[in-house]
């Protein structure tokens, strides 16, 4: 039995699992990969200690750092199927092996959010897009619309920008979000590249083979609006992957795990979260990793508490460092 699982492969589980290594809990690490969201971002620039970095890179080090800790064991090939309570612990169960430990830490972070209108699902692929950084180069002279008004949406239509010829955004609100270096890049855009469609509602995604239009409600004029493009960027943002954990901790209405932002701890004692998964307003990068560390402490206490793991059984042994 594991003192500590971590589920999970992005910035809210490395920090975690940095801090469990330095402490010495016995700890494994779940995770299908350690790509997490951020992997798509090709110029992060509020990564402390970093004035630029792309996601990639930022995943490939946070990946180095956990695996150099002593004493973990990382399983990054696994998906994880099931998680039970048990009466000493927990059981979790992938797709390759099971495994039981006293404490859990739930970062498994969030997937993309989708339009949910027809044609999307049919074209995806096919002009319906998710990630800017990967397939921005297919639309090069060409029109395109972005959906969304957060961090996603104008960092997308900021890597479109070399590329596409006309870019639509089209917002459900009256104003764009985000960081303010990013909107002012946007802003920035010259009109014959770039316009702006506030209070719209997207309705359809039409085309045969590809991607030829798409079909929108514009709230200002109350009339149904149609954009002819080839590319459709979705970037309305995350959804929480905390499906398998409904029936252990508690949730908000929006599937996020609601967390003591004191402690980093769930409605049960036992368990950690951290990242995009919890209730966090906040979905950034260096906001996870805080978050994993914060659980990670907090349960390393709780172990001490259970005494059934004690590093720091006698004084003279404890590195008041960790």
């Amino acid at each position: 039995m594991y003192d500590l699982i971590i589920i999970g492969g992005g910035p809210a589980a490395a920090g975690a699992a940095v801090y469990a290594g330095r402490a010495l809990i016995s700890t494994l690490v779940l995770t299908k990969d350690f790509q997490g969201q951020s992997t798509i971002s090709p110029d992060i620039r509020n990564w402390i200690g970093e004035v630029s970095i792309s996601g990639m890179d930022l995943s490939e080090k946070l990946e180095e750092h956990v695996r150099n800790q002593p004493g973990l064991t990382v399983k990054s090939d696994e998906q994880v199927k099931r998680i039970e309570k048990t009466a000493d612990g927990y059981q979790v169960e992938s797709d390759k092996d099971s495994y039981t430990s006293r404490t859990m830490i739930l970062a498994p972070g969030g997937r993309r959010k989708r339009l949910q209108v027809p044609g999307e699902e049919e074209l995806e692929g096919l002009g319906v897009a998710y990630c800017a950084t990967c397939d921005a180069p297919l639309f090069e002279d060409e029109d395109v619309v972005v959906v969304g008004a957060g961090n996603s949406a104008l960092e997308t239509v900021i890597d479109l920008s070399g590329y596409a010829r006309k870019i639509y955004m089209l917002t459900r609100g009256d104003r764009l979000k985000g960081d303010p270096v990013n909107r002012k890049k946007v802003e920035d855009l010259p009109e014959d590249r770039l316009t702006l469609i506030t209070e719209a509602t997207v309705r359809a995604v039409q085309g045969q083979d590809r991607v030829q239009g798409l079909t929108y409600y514009d709230k200002k004029a109350q009339e149904e609006k149609k954009l002819e493009v080839s590319g459709v960027f979705v970037a309305i943002g995350s959804v929480p992957n905390s499906g398998l954990v409904q029936q252990l901790v508690d949730r908000n209405e929006d599937g996020e795990i609601i967390v003591d932002h004191k402690t980093g701890l769930t409605s049960d004692p036992n368990i950690g979260a951290a990242g995009d998964v919890t209730d966090d307003p906040f979905k950034q990068n260096n906001i996870a990793v805080a978050g994993g560390i914060r659980a990670a402490l907090s349960l390393y206490s709780r172990l001490l508490q259970m005494k059934k793991y004690s590093p720091c059984s006698e004084p003279e042994d404890c590195d008041e460092g960790r």
